[in-house]
């Protein structure tokens, strides 16, 4: 196997379960498969990460009590840290992306959003510019006592963050002025249902929430004129009930938007779904062989799930008529937890 040199995947773990912190993998263009090259281990738990647009600077939180993120150069095959990481004002970040000269993170523990800025450098200042606290809870005791933020982004016009939390059963649309985060409307779903992360069609014009209470997807109206979002309706992402609690986690649109992808975690599958309009219509659920997909990653024809119970890495190359996934293989990666594509 001679792995494509121009392009990287960056995987990140959990290392108070084990974890090797950040790996760096060459993706093979034509397989898609994976060669690990390197890890960094600077800091613990850098369970999710974002990659710079220009490819030379890589994100990761530090999903900690404390809460942190930092960023690395990847200019060579090793990660290299750029300075200590900045606290974000928020416990347990779990999700973060780029959004107008900052770095965004989800604080799942505090229920909360936090903005740190970014230098021309690609390094991150000290401290956070903002923090944004949710507020509100769910009617499921157990998990929706209080907000939960779980993941953040930017929507497809670049005007709007856009926050997903499961303890408040809504999804936020914020305005960034000055480094400080404002709500500009706040979205209901079903109560109960849990929402966990989100992906917007690149029509611009839909969203898609994969819930993890419920395994459902909600698909949702995105209005970027006004940022405003309208929930349409739910649809199962299993073929039947499932045994027990389902867990469904990651999510990813084909760049076409004729397809999508979920992962859940309960019953270790993906489910591929066509998208009919403002519809779904699931196609077929396939293993992820692995245990506990817990991220998806969508890359030039083929999916990536980090399965961080089994400690692995799977790719699957996508059949571009069907939308069916199909396995290739997979690279040992303990406490796995997501795959992001340079």
């Amino acid at each position: 196997m001679v792995a494509d040199e121009r392009r990287r995947a960056f995987i990140g773990s959990f290392t108070a379960a084990g974890g090797p912190g950040i790996v760096a993998a060459a993706v093979n263009g034509g397989s898609g498969a994976l060669t690990v090259l390197s890890g960094a281990d600077d800091v613990p738990d850098p369970a999710y990460l974002a990659l710079a647009p220009d490819g030379r600077t890589l994100y990761a939180v530090s999903e900690t009590t404390d809460g942190a993120v930092a960023a690395y150069r990847v200019t060579g095959d090793r990660p290299e840290l750029v300075a200590p990481p900045t606290p974000v004002g928020g416990s347990g970040p779990t999700h973060l992306a780029l959004h107008a000269g900052h770095v965004l993170t989800a604080n799942y523990g505090s229920g909360s959003v936090s903005a740190v800025p970014v230098r021309s450098d690609g390094s991150l200042a000290p401290a956070p510019s903002g923090v944004l606290p949710h507020t509100g809870s769910g009617p499921y005791a157990p998990r929706q006592q209080a907000p939960h933020a779980h993941q953040v982004q930017t929507d497809p016009s670049g005007r709007w963050a856009v926050s997903v939390d499961l303890g408040t059963d809504s999804v936020r649309v914020c305005t960034l002025t000055d480094g400080c985060l404002d709500v500009h409307g706040e979205y209901a779903l079903r109560p109960g249902s849990g929402p966990r992360h989100l992906a917007f069609h690149p029509d611009g014009g839909h969203a898609y929430i994969v819930n993890e209470l419920t395994p459902t997807v909600t698909v949702c109206r995105w209005d970027a004129a006004d940022g405003s979002l309208k929930p349409l309706w739910e649809t199962p992402v299993l073929p039947g009930a499932p045994a027990g609690d389902a867990y469904p986690s990651g999510i990813a649109v084909a760049p076409d938007g004729r397809f999508l992808w979920t992962a859940t975690r309960g019953e270790n599958v993906l489910s591929a779904f066509a998208v009919e309009g403002d519809t779904l219509r699931l196609l077929a659920t396939v293993p992820c062989h692995g245990h506990w997909p817990r991220a998806l990653t969508e890359a030039n024809g083929f999916l990536y799930v980090a399965n961080e119970r089994s400690g692995d890495v799977a790719w699957f190359a996508v059949d571009p008529a069907s939308g069916l996934p199909r396995y290739g293989g997979s690279v040992e990666v303990p406490a796995a937890s997501c795959v992001v594509i340079g």
